[in-house]
């Protein structure tokens, strides 16, 4: 059985590409540093190059996961593409002041119990007790989407 969708968050086709593209261009320089870098140690070289690829790694799976969107639902936070987030249950808390440690455009959970570490750049972060939802997303699709799931928390209590 299918349940409602009381909101979404979902990032924007703007927004998304101007991530993967400053990742791409990060990216590019750090390469291209390290592969023209004349008279630095070798070591710092491969380091540079090393760390280009990873970035490009990081930009390819951005670029990936932000086709996604996330969803609350009566049951709690889930991704469109299954993967369930955080149970309405598990959820302690919902934070989003201005000096909570959250992603940007977002909000973090705080859940009773820790949970299994997760991270999906640019939509949502799973660390211990906590989960981040935001990064390239609405700002205001994420204000919409706490101040839903605190209502949902307080009318379940």
């Amino acid at each position: 059985m299918e349940t409602k969708v009381i909101a979404v968050i979902e990032a924007g086709m703007l927004r998304r590409w101007m991530a993967v593209a400053t990742l791409v261009c990060v990216s590019a320089l750090l390469v291209y540093s390290g592969m023209g870098a004349v008279g630095s140690s070798m070591i710092l070289r491969v380091c540079a190059v090393a760390v280009g690829v990873a970035t490009l790694l990081i930009a390819l799976k951005l670029f990936r996961v932000t086709a996604n969107r996330i969803e609350l639902t009566e049951d709690g936070l889930r991704e469109s593409s299954g993967i369930s987030i955080a149970t309405l249950d598990e959820i302690a808390s919902v934070d989003r002041g201005l000096l909570a440690f959250k992603p940007t455009n977002g909000f973090v959970l705080r859940t009773h119990a820790p949970t299994v570490r997760c991270w999906r750049p640019g939509l949502w972060w799973r660390f211990g007790r906590r989960v981040g939802i935001g990064g390239v997303v609405s700002g205001a699709q994420s204000k919409f989407m706490a101040d839903r799931l605190a209502e949902l928390m307080a009318t379940k209590n």
